[in-house]
């Protein structure tokens, strides 16, 4: 504490010093009758032979930067877009860096050139037709590149995926990732937000999860309703403050437990053979996988920095995308020199106070892995996946009830608000 205050005491009278200083040398050019509104020719010159020294320092310090961070980036691209994605930002560091050199030198050698002397008078220029041509045409063409090439890019990730496809799901909340796998149907089954709960994080549709959430509700009501009548005490009156509040939530747990009982008697994808993965997942090399993803809370972001892949999670809004990963978890060990290196899924949206927790590992390896892996898995029934889990999406035609089950699934979604 002491050294602290010494600290702070030795600091304010270093301020005080400092002015004290500049007040003795602005008393100091008054005397010898300087004006300060007024810049010598020598003050003049000096200033602009320091211009063209500090350019020299600058793109110095410049290229020093470029050196030592030259290797903190990422290593090349581990996704068949990715490549072209390279490519652009390399075309726009060469743009910027092009730019950045020529204006400067023209800022620091103007300064240098045209500095200011007694008697020189700067010539007025209102307009000039050329100038702005030349400063809009050529940036406008350099930007339709960039943008045509970027949404090029984008529409390739974003556009139907290939029928052969791996499709994985990733489902996002506070504040972790969970990945799911479709079974030996090939399809992944359908989720419904109602369904979540501490033995379902994702709310998938399963006839055993259907009937536990039935379970927890009927608990629920029957918990809710024993506050009416509590033992040993007085019969708590239904009109009071408290009896409103008791037979409010007795009200809504029982609209939610006939939201469920008619998602029992819908048609949906049995999801009990798909697998979900809470920590690590793979992914098989040059093969296309087309993600899905799911929010149960707030918006999210899927980002996959050495795949140079990234998408919005949002509740209520699936949103997808694919890509062909290109180098195997093991080839990027080999071509970055780190035994421990690995990919990973981020979010890449601030969502709350241990948002930094939220990312998976993802292992890249060949197929013949990959299967085997996924094999070794157990599904939500709690049997093991077997040879026949491929984890492939298969284009299947919509069933003639799909639309009567969205409505279905809709209406009970805005009950349920």
């Amino acid at each position: 504490m002491m050294l602290t205050l010494l600290i702070l005491f030795v600091g304010v009278l270093g301020v005080l010093a400092v002015v004290q200083l500049i007040r003795v040398f602005e008393l100091a050019r008054k005397i010898r009758g300087h004006r300060d509104d007024q810049v010598t020719n020598r003050e003049n010159r000096f200033q602009s032979r320091m211009m063209m020294v500090f350019l020299f320092g600058y793109f110095a310090f410049f290229a020093w930067c470029f050196w030592v961070t030259k290797d903190k980036l990422l290593p090349e691209s581990a996704s068949e877009h990715g490549v072209g994605l390279d490519w652009l930002l390399n075309f726009n560091f060469l743009i910027i860096t092009i730019a950045f050199v020529l204006t400067h030198i023209a800022l620091f050698y103007f300064a240098y050139r045209y500095s200011g002397h007694r008697g020189h008078k700067a010539v007025y220029m209102s307009h000039d037709n050329r100038l702005e041509l030349v400063w809009t045409i050529i940036p406008a063409a350099f930007m339709a590149v960039i943008i045509i090439y970027g949404l090029n890019a984008w529409n390739d990730i974003t556009a139907d995926a290939p029928e052969d496809a791996h499709q994985i799901e990733l489902y996002s909340f506070q504040f972790a990732w969970r990945a799911r796998y479709p079974g030996q149907d090939g399809i992944l089954g359908d989720a419904n937000y109602n369904l979540v709960s501490s033995t379902n994080d994702m709310g998938v549709m399963t006839p055993k999860f259907l009937d536990e959430k039935i379970v927890e509700l009927e608990g629920d009501i029957a918990l809710e309703t024993a506050k009416l009548k509590p033992e040993g005490y007085p019969e708590i009156d239904p009109s009071s403050t408290m009896g409103k509040q008791y037979t409010k939530e007795i009200n809504r747990l029982e609209r939610h437990k006939k939201r469920i009982q008619k998602l029992q008697q819908l048609e949906y994808q049995d999801a009990g053979d798909d697998i979900m993965i809470a920590d690590t997942f793979h992914i098989p090399v040059n093969k296309p996988v087309h993600f899905v993803f799911r929010s149960r809370d707030v918006i999210h972001s899927a980002y996959m920095p050495h795949f140079r892949a990234q998408m919005n999670t949002v509740p209520g809004t699936p949103t997808e995308f694919h890509f062909k990963p290109i180098v195997t978890t093991e080839e990027m060990r080999e071509k970055t020199g780190d035994e421990e290196f690995n990919y990973y899924l981020y979010c890449n949206k601030i969502c709350g106070s241990s948002h930094y927790n939220m990312k998976m590992i993802i292992i890249v390896e060949d197929e013949a892995s990959y299967a085997e892996w996924l094999a070794e898995q157990t599904t939500y029934n709690g049997e093991p996946a077997g040879e026949l889990a491929t984890g492939f999406h298969h284009l299947k035609s919509t069933p003639e009830n799909e639309e009567d089950k969205q409505e279905a699934t809709e209406d009970e979604v805005a009950q349920m608000n």
